[in-house]
């Protein structure tokens, strides 16, 4: 029996004990009143902590408010404790969710949950910006109705997700997803996506790479095996051989020049961080205006203009053939009687490294893309003049190496400018 029923049954017989005098000297029903009067005191105490723990149960708050007297006092300390128990394990649980959404938040892919209807149930801010959605108006909405590209709402329809989907967005083109829809629990799904968009760039670089390498190197070969075969198979006169032999040099040096120009791309590439020596620019400067000298053979007025202060920190190799492929362009590129000017430039901010031509010029359309490997403006006009369409792919990975950016102007038929600028921290001695 427990310790509060044997408390009841004690005061009962307390009130029995008190009642029977009073009924048997003074009357019947005085014993009865004084007998019920101790059973009233008792349901008194108890109505008064139960209606005390009613009025707790509909706000229930962990505070003194829930305390009682004899046996409540046990019954409002267990409850106490079990709301205050209930109240931390409702914290650490809604602690976790809030991490457990600010992880998916963190993400760097697009997670949206969908119910059996396709219908969002959460969508992190990735999501949000990869698909145009908003997780405050577009909960419970249906995917379908939000995405409406059919490659997506047949790919979501078909139930068949053992690959992934590669998906065009509507509201960029250049944007590129790859969408994974896994299932869990039950009926649920899960669909994560990644934005590809850089690494279907660079596959379709590489497949032009492949395709203009290609191209660059079937042009001289198919020469040298046309001219092979009428040699073999012909009989000609000196002087058309030697032409022919010369011609097949001229070749010969055109895919030499090539496989040259493809080497230092892919030791740029490959190298470790370029070394931290100084390198003497009024040298440089000087260099390049002596090759430009040879390369012009006096068709073009070469000025140097530079204030004779600052020398970079980097690798001299590098940052030569960078500049003396900008020098090569604007001689090549420029007619004759043009000017090509070079011009180097430091203060305590930055440096600058530019030659500026009175040529050809370029097309605004064409500037963005001047920088990628074979990329020509004008192919017939660029193999003339002996480029090998790699020139500028050197000039920006030999600068991004040495954190400089690359500028270029150009307005077709008034001429052209490329300009290295230099962070402060490549720059020394001025």
């Amino acid at each position: 029996m427990s310790s509060q029923l044997i408390r009841a049954v004690l005061l009962a017989l307390l009130a029995a004990l008190l009642a029977l005098p009073v009924g048997y000297f003074v009357a019947h029903w005085a014993g009865w009143a004084v007998f019920c009067c101790g059973l009233g005191l008792q349901l008194a105490f108890h109505f008064r902590n139960f209606a005390r723990l009613e009025r707790w149960s509909r706000s229930p708050v962990v505070d003194s408010s829930l305390e009682g007297e004899g046996a409540w006092d046990g019954v409002f300390g267990r409850l106490y404790r079990h709301e205050k128990d209930l109240r931390t394990k409702l914290a650490q649980r809604d602690h976790e969710i809030s991490m457990l959404i600010a992880a998916g938040q963190a993400l760097t892919d697009g997670v949206v949950l969908l119910d059996a209807n396709n219908l969002i149930l959460f969508c992190n801010t990735t999501a949000e910006m990869q698909l145009g959605l908003v997780i405050r108006t577009d909960r419970g909405q249906p995917v379908v109705n939000l995405v409406r590209q059919p490659e997506f709402v047949n790919y979501l329809g078909s139930n068949d997700f053992s690959r992934p989907l590669t998906l065009r967005t509507e509201r960029s083109e250049d944007r590129v997803l790859s969408i994974f829809v896994i299932p869990y629990a039950g009926d649920r799904r899960l669909m994560q996506i990644k934005d590809v968009t850089q690494t279907d760039l660079l596959d379709r670089m590489r497949r032009d790479f492949v395709a203009n390498v290609s191209h660059e190197l079937r042009t001289p070969l198919t020469v040298l095996a046309g001219f092979l075969e009428t040699l073999q198979e012909i009989e000609v006169d000196r002087d058309e051989q030697a032409r022919y032999l010369g011609m097949m040099i001229d070749q010969s040096r055109r895919m030499e020049s090539i496989v040259q120009d493809l080497l230092t791309l892919s030791s740029i590439e490959s190298a470790p961080p370029p070394e931290s020596e100084i390198v003497d620019m009024a040298n440089i400067v000087d260099k390049l205006r002596r090759d430009a000298e040879a390369l012009s053979a006096g068709r073009h007025s070469i000025v140097i203009e530079t204030d004779g202060q600052g020398d970079l920190r980097g690798s001299e190799p590098e940052l030569v053939s960078a500049f003396g492929n900008l020098v090569a362009n604007a001689v090549r590129y420029t007619p004759t009687g043009g000017t090509v000017r070079i011009s180097w430039r430091a203060n305590t901010q930055s440096a600058e490294f530019a030659v500026q031509d009175t040529g050809i010029g370029i097309d605004a359309k064409h500037i963005p893309r001047l920088t990628e490997r074979f990329y020509r403006v004008d192919r017939g006009r660029s193999r003339d003049a002996g480029g090998t369409g790699l020139g500028l792919a050197i000039v920006k990975h030999s600068l991004n190496r040495h954190q400089a950016q690359l500028d270029i102007k150009s307005t077709p038929g008034v001429g052209s400018r490329f300009a290295a600028r230099f962070p402060a921290s490549r720059v020394v001695g001025v």
